[in-house]
Order: structure tokens, then sequence, then C-alpha cells
């Protein structure tokens, strides 16, 4: 065992506050990583807010880690000390389910370990990336292949990253055809890059018209503001998948009007309390679809990193020192932020 510095929530109405923390010691299969960077995803709040009712105390956020190895297991032969490394949203399943079997760890059957707050379906708690230092079993761990300049803005594509590439994916989206990307916050911006890179043609859907500019930076090819009717009967019938990064609840019949036959809307926020209802008759008359997808398998993110650094793509971010992650989280609900936030980890000394 280890001891590192951390920052953790003791409870859900105070602050975020330094508290030590252990850390196994290296097993044969182990990497030991320091944590370089850690984004701050709005699952962060979520946990240590308890907002979703399931928080173990202390909780100790983050898993969007990126950090260097500095030991390793006598059964691990894919890093080596001094690699850059990366840490998602799992540190382990069983291994062993269909879905496991498949390399689709985010759907465990007996549920994956999450970075930070234990099993899905409980158990034993675990700390994530608002730390020094971290040990995850290698079958968790993953190559970085950015360059040394980038590293800060790679942490947020280990959880908004796959989030979106991985739906983006499985509805093979290339070129030819038209996509939506409802949001443009932590998860939006990051689909409107990839599905671009993809060779989509990319239209972002915002209700802030003066997003319009910095969606067209990012990559999307039109924008619409979805609060105008005309702008959305101008797409109706016209769209081969959208994606819905938006983690507040909203009617989705608008959207699903913009659906070709066929075609999905795929939902990725995770609101805290249920969207409207769909208008049935708005999907059964043109087949089409809503569905929802949740992070990736470690191949698949290892692939996602790999497209990303192939075609050159990191997060928009904020530099942040640990000792400001209360107001953060203050700033990220008043979406104050372009567009995420990431922790400098040498800030703990």
């Amino acid at each position: 065992m280890s001891t590192t510095l951390a920052f953790a929530a003791q409870n859900p109405e105070t602050p975020l506050a330094p508290m030590e923390i252990q850390r196994r010691a290296v097993g044969p299969d182990d990497v030991a990583i320091d944590i370089l960077y850690c984004g701050v995803c709005h699952s962060d709040l979520h946990t240590a807010r308890n907002e979703w009712n399931n928080t173990l105390y202390p909780s100790v956020p983050g898993h969007e880690i990126v950090g260097k190895v500095t030991a390793v297991g006598s059964n691990v032969s894919s890093f080596k000390v001094g690699d850059v490394a990366g840490v998602g949203c799992m540190v382990d399943s069983c291994r062993h389910c269909a879905s496991c079997s498949e390399s689709l760890e985010q759907y465990c059957e007996s549920g994956f370990t999450g970075t930070y707050n234990g099993p899905v379906f409980g158990g034993e708690n675990t700390f994530g990336g608002y730390s020094q230092h971290i040990v995850v079993d290698q079958r968790f761990v993953l190559q970085i292949r950015h360059s040394a300049e980038q590293l800060a803005a790679v942490a947020p594509l280990l959880c908004a990253g796959i989030t979106t590439y991985s739906p983006l994916r499985q509805w093979k989206v290339g070129p030819g055809q038209k996509v939506g990307i409802v949001g443009l916050g932590g998860l939006g911006h990051m689909g409107v890059k990839i599905a671009a890179a993809m060779g989509a043609h990319v239209v972002l859907f915002t209700t802030s018209p003066n997003k319009r500019d910095d969606a067209l930076r990012l990559g999307a090819s039109e924008v619409v503001v979805s609060k105008s009717a005309d702008e959305m009967a101008a797409h109706a019938g016209s769209f081969d998948f959208i994606l819905n990064t938006v983690a507040a609840p909203h009617d989705l019949n608008p959207f699903l009007n913009l659906l070709k036959r066929d075609a999905t809307l795929c939902l990725v926020g995770a609101p805290d309390s249920p969207h409207p209802p769909a208008d049935v008759f708005g999907l059964i008359f043109k087949r089409r679809r809503i569905a929802g997808s949740l992070i990736g398998g470690i191949a698949e993110t290892q692939e996602m990193l790999d497209f990303c650094a192939e075609h050159g793509i990191v997060s928009d971010i904020e530099m942040i020192p640990m000792q400001a992650i209360n107001e953060a989280y203050e700033r990220m609900l008043k979406s104050d932020v372009k567009y995420r936030f990431v922790i400098d980890m040498a800030s703990l000394g």
C-alpha cells in the first residue's frame, strides 16, 4: 500500500477538500501511474453531490486520467516505466460475461467497476483521478499517442471523447451522411469534431445563436437554432443520424421529425428526470428509432484515442489547479467553460 494526496467529498453538502488515500501495491498485472492531468466531467459533480443517490463516501471523482507510468507488474508487457498512459471510466469488469467477451466491458452483466465510486451494482469504493497517483490493472490502461504538448487536452477524450465516438462508430457515421449533434458543451463539441473527422456533413443544434461561430470553427457545416421552428422545418426528414448530448429534460419530438426513414436519434446525455414522452406515430410511420449509448469498451476507447491522434483531435479545455475544483463545479453548472475543465495535478505539490 502507498499513501497519495487527493481531493475528496465527504458528504453531499461540503466542498471537496484535501485527503490522503491509500493505493494498493503494484501486483503482477498492474500499472502504476503518476497522474499529470484529470478532466472534470459532469458525472464527477453528480457523484460528489450524490445527485444519482448512489455515492460512496468519501468520494474522489475523476475518470479522465492522463499520466506517466512509474511501475509495472511482472506480467505487464504493453507498458513500461516512463510511458504516457490513460485511464477512463472503468478499472475492472467481470471479464467473462457475453459483453466482456465481446470487448464491451461498459455493458458488463455484473456491472463494471468505475474508476471512482466502485462497482456499478455495489461493492468496495474506488478512488478516481483527483489524486496524485493510481494503480490499475493493465487491461484497463490505455496507450496515449498524442504529442506531449497535447496531453492536458487529451484527458477529456477518456470520457467525453469515447461517449461520442462510440455511437458515431456504432451507427457507421461517415462520408455522404448528414449527422446532427444536439448541444455544444463538453460532449457536443467532441461530437462535432469526431463526426466531421469521420467525413459526415455535420449540423449543430443549439438553443444559443451566439454559439454559431464556434460550432463552425469546431467542424460543423451548418448550425440550426433549435428554438426556431422555421430553421428546424427546413431540415425535416433529412438526417441519417442525430446524436443528442443534452443532459437536461427536453422535448425529443422536434428532433425525431428531422430523421429519415430508418434513422436513429441516440441519447448520451443523462438528465436527472425523464424526457417528455415521444410521439409514437412519429416513430412508427418512419420506422425511426430512439437509442442510447454508454461510453465504450477498452478496445474501442483505444481505437478512439488512435483515431483522434491521427486526426489531431483533442478537447477544447481550460486548465485549473486542483484547489479551484469547487469553483469549477459552480461554473460548469452555468455552462461557463469552453468546453472542458482539466486539472493540472502538479498543483497538488
